[in-house]
């Protein structure tokens, strides 16, 4: 990961408890979803994504043989050799150079790019980009290391884990009984840490194969390797609209979702290759686990990755890849994310109305979001309501009404107004799908 002035990482806050609510994977959920393939098709795949594959590829790429795979190096290219090795015999296609899966450019960086065509000539030349950087900074320097220097700095987190992560997803993919409608690149990137230099050559060169094919999504791993408390960053998701009902539904699927507690982070930073995607006006969505204290530091080794973190966060990211190759639409470019920010985000979710509307009978305040209308904002709850009886809080998004998913902010007053005495509200609280029983009990 890219950081253009090194800066002390901030490290993660402590959790809070999880409050209130159950978890809910029951069948009604996949319908409310409306998902377009059957969630068993899926089971072999995600099974397929196992701790053991994974933490070989991170042995492997971590080892001091590298050199801290700085792009252009000698251990770079080893790097890049040792990826192309475990993926020519999963039969995807070449996409790089010549017939090749290298994209050579700058002194001696290169892509690793391969290409799954989709199945469905209506929507085969949209493309989903999935990608992981794998260089590193070697011995590390003032620029781009906390020190000490001189020594092999080998990313076991960063971006080791995310490479591992890719490799295990395109053979996850390889286990679905059908190709996916839309097409997919997968690109492991030279030269993020000088800069996203790999990403950028490729938005601007563009390998043969997508010609005449259109960007419709990239997907980005970027340190997957410290997952704590089953806690998930994603960044990215204001860049499309209705993107966070999308990852709000890969990550509860039944049989083949992570159900990871995730944080929707609003900041979109020049520090991975999702932000030159951002930049080409390309919705992104990228996985992270938090920085840690060996961050940029030769200490970030093997022995701390959680390793069996790693396939949870990769099973999320081979159902969101389904969701996108699947959907009938793919989530539009937002342009308003450009300015947005955790400071908007703690504005937005936080002001109240200076004149309050009422709150109707279950004792509700809402916002209506702009980056996704069908998951309206709870921005206040009446004390001793109906709402606060069946343990809704501020923060939390509705999602379900009786079953039935919601559209707008709009649809949803109606609907709780016509609802009954007694009322199943479904919600979104930190990325995990809750039911709360809301019952109205005035006279």
């Amino acid at each position: 990961m890219l950081r253009n002035h090194i800066r002390r990482p901030r490290l993660a806050q402590p959790r809070r408890p999880f409050l209130g609510g159950r978890v809910f994977a029951a069948c009604w959920l996949l319908a409310a979803f409306r998902v377009s393939f059957a969630a068993e098709r899926l089971l072999p795949a995600p099974a397929s994504i196992t701790e053991q594959e994974a933490a070989r590829h991170v042995h492997a790429l971590a080892d001091d043989a590298f050199e801290g795979r700085e792009g252009g190096s000698r251990g770079g290219r080893a790097a890049a050799t040792y990826i192309v090795e475990q993926i020519e015999s999963l039969g995807y296609q070449p996409a790089g150079d010549e017939g090749s899966y290298y994209q050579s450019f700058g002194a001696g960086l290169r892509n690793v790019l391969a290409w799954l065509p989709g199945s469905d000539p209506e929507v085969a030349s949209e493309v989903v980009v999935v990608g992981a950087h794998y260089d590193h900074v070697g011995y590390g320097t003032a620029q781009n290391s906390f020190g000490p220097f001189g020594f092999v700095h080998n990313g076991a987190d960063d971006n080791a884990s995310g490479v591992a992560g890719l490799i295990e997803l395109m053979e996850a993919v390889q286990q679905l009984p059908e190709r996916p409608r839309r097409s997919i690149l997968f690109a492991f990137w030279d030269g993020e840490e000088k800069g996203l230099l790999g990403s950028r050559h490729f938005l601007r060169i563009r390998p043969p194969v997508l010609a005449d094919k259109r960007l419709a999504f990239c997907l980005n791993l970027d340190m997957i390797g410290r997952l704590r408390e089953r806690r998930l960053t994603v960044f990215g998701s204001r860049t499309g609209v209705g993107l966070r009902s999308l990852l709000l539904a890969a990550n509860n699927r039944s049989g083949g979702g992570s159900g990871l507690e995730l944080v929707f982070d609003w900041d979109l930073n020049e520090d991975s290759d999702h932000y030159a995607f951002v930049e080409a006006g390309v919705p992104v969505a990228m996985l992270h686990t938090g920085l840690h204290d060996q961050y940029h530091r030769p200490s970030d080794d093997v022995a701390l990755v959680n390793q069996p973190g790693i396939p949870l966060v990769v099973r999320l990211g081979l159902q969101i890849v389904m969701e996108l190759t699947e959907a009938e639409d793919v989530p539009a470019f937002r342009e308003a994310c450009r300015s947005e920010s955790n400071v908007t985000r703690r504005r937005f979710e936080g002001e109240r109305p200076a004149v309050r509307p009422p709150r109707g009978r279950w004792g509700i305040l809402s916002r209506a979001d702009p980056a996704d209308p069908g998951l309206p904002l709870v921005i206040e709850v009446a004390t001793d309501s109906p709402a606060a009886r069946g343990g809704l809080h501020a923060g939390d998004r509705l999602v379900t009404i009786d079953g039935e998913r919601i559209i707008d902010q709009g649809a949803m007053i109606r609907r709780l107004g016509n609802a009954g005495r007694d009322c199943q509200i479904g919600l979104e609280r930190k990325g995990l799908l809750v039911i709360a029983r809301l019952i109205d009990d005035s006279d």
